[in-house]
């Protein structure tokens, strides 16, 4: 059973809404943020990524830029830049991406629901990670980002969602950087919000798909709130937390691809030699090459695209995690061949996803920065789901969600 509830957002007026959306915080640095702000001051990153409210070198993990996003949040409300609604409301969100448009509802979980698993994970999480953004949820008692949560696909829940989009959204734009179309309505009929409420009741589980830093601090700040309360009931506010939840049919994961500084000792030719051993090698020419399927892998070097398809043996199609690409890539390349064991720290290693593409790898490997270039085919939701299902953790680096969530469309107070 799932638990969720309607929640009273925190919302920018119509009319501001364009001003105050952004990237979320973990997708771009903090030059990056200080650049997109700008002059806006209503840009949500002056509360997301504070540090850009000060001189060009503080660090990001300073008290004081705590303290900067709690006064910037009451200053937004304040200026009324941000609004809270008079009522508890769901609320649908909507991104199109090269034609292709997904649906998600706005909800609050309960934070139970992640320590009992019933929100599953299938990342591991870096515990200073956590706790900045544990320190960013204390600092502004709010949400101020959802999580992506993705669900089995649900016909009643659909159908709801098709009356509300076939109406005039509250917001609608195309948004800058990613170019994609991003739409939003409030569900705010009794029968409808109750609607909601019990088909996510009769689900088994929900499905992280991206933020799972947010999903971790979100309930650790929850329950550390509910420890301080000797009369929690565990209906208080600060019980639950903001997500959007898609199903899972209309999500699009792209490739996470890697691409490597040396050949670890290895000529390019007694490099290609030594692929054999676990792969079918086809010299595919200089013209980009995409893997085509689930086991194939495309490699750039010295200025040629190659297949590489695993042999049968190499991996057992019955472990979740062990017929991963990202597995066999890791184990009978990366780690066998180049001698890069850890993917979270080796500095040999880079990550390039979404939707930069095959150019940008073929880019980073022609300037002489990277010596080879390794391209996956994208992880399945199924996949996902058969790891979470198992209890089991994907490795580093294996999905990329687009399109990303916009932050600053809606916000969930804590109190």
């Amino acid at each position: 059973m799932v638990r969720i509830k309607p929640f009273k957002g925190v919302r920018p007026p119509k009319d501001l809404v364009e001003l105050v959306e952004c990237r979320p915080y973990d997708v771009l640095s903090s030059e990056e943020a200080r650049i997109e702000a700008g002059s806006n001051e209503k840009s949500l990153y002056h509360i997301i990524k504070p540090e850009i409210n000060f001189a060009e070198g503080i660090d990001e993990y300073d008290p004081r830029v705590y303290q900067s996003a709690t006064e910037q949040f009451a200053k937004f409300q304040q200026n009324g830049w941000l609004v809270q609604d008079e009522a508890e409301n769901y609320y649908i969100y909507a991104q199109t991406m090269n034609g292709k448009t997904q649906y998600g509802l706005v909800v609050c979980c309960h934070i139970d629901d992640y320590f009992n698993q019933v929100i599953k994970k299938h990342e591991l999480t870096r515990r200073d990670k956590e706790e900045d953004r544990m320190k960013h949820v204390f600092a502004t008692n709010a949400n101020m980002e959802p999580v992506f949560l993705a669900y089995k696909d649900n016909s009643t829940l659909e159908a709801l969602m098709d009356k509300y989009v076939a109406q005039q959204p509250e917001y609608d734009f195309i948004a800058p950087i990613d170019g994609f179309r991003h739409q939003f309505w409030v569900i705010s009929d009794a029968q409808d919000k109750a609607v909601i409420t019990d088909e996510f009741k009769a689900m088994d589980a929900l499905y992280i798909a991206d933020g799972h830093h947010r999903s971790a601090a979100a309930a650790l700040v929850g329950a550390a709130k509910a420890k301080e309360n000797a009369a929690n009931t565990g209906n208080e506010e600060y019980n639950f937390y903001m997500a959007v939840c898609f199903p899972m049919q209309q999500l699009t994961i792209l490739d996470y691809n890697r691409v490597v500084r040396d050949l670890n000792g290895y000529t390019p030719n007694s490099f290609i030699e030594a692929l054999g051993k676990n792969f079918k090698v086809a010299k595919k020419g200089k013209d980009e090459y995409r893997p085509q399927a689930c086991h194939e892998f495309s490699l750039y070097l010295e200025g040629e695209w190659y297949s590489l398809v695993a042999k049968e043996g190499t991996y057992d199609p019955a472990d979740p995690i062990g017929c991963l690409d990202v597995d066999i890539s890791s184990r009978l390349i990366l780690d066998e061949l180049l001698g890069i064991t850890d993917l979270r720290s080796d500095k040999r290693i880079d990550f390039i996803g979404g939707l930069r593409g095959l150019g940008e790898l073929k880019a980073r490997v022609d300037s002489g920065e990277m010596k080879l270039a390794l391209a996956l085919y994208p992880v399945s939701m199924q996949q996902i789901v058969n790891i979470a299902d198992a209890g089991k953790i994907m490795p580093p680096k294996a999905t990329w969600f687009e399109p990303k969530l916009r932050s600053g469309l809606v916000v969930h107070k804590l109190d």
